[in-house]
């Protein structure tokens, strides 16, 4: 039960990240268009999601990894 509870906990660490990451992402662009900023800046906050999204992935990916080892 102990396992079950921590991949669950990391799986909503993983959603936060995802839903976080977006929110701050539309947050960023709509704040960048009301203020005029360049596009060099929106560009560094577009990488910033990308990263942060690949984070997400890579998360993701130890979560499956940790059920598939626990299953065997």
């Amino acid at each position: 039960m102990d396992r079950e509870t921590d991949q669950a906990k990391r799986g909503r660490v993983i959603s936060l990240v995802i839903a976080g990451t977006g929110l701050v992402w539309l947050a960023a662009l709509a704040l960048g268009d009301t203020l005029g900023w360049s596009p060099r800046t929106l560009a560094f906050f577009d990488l910033a999601a990308l990263a942060g999204f690949t984070m997400a992935l890579w998360l993701l990916f130890g979560l499956w990894r940790a059920r598939r080892n626990n299953k065997e």
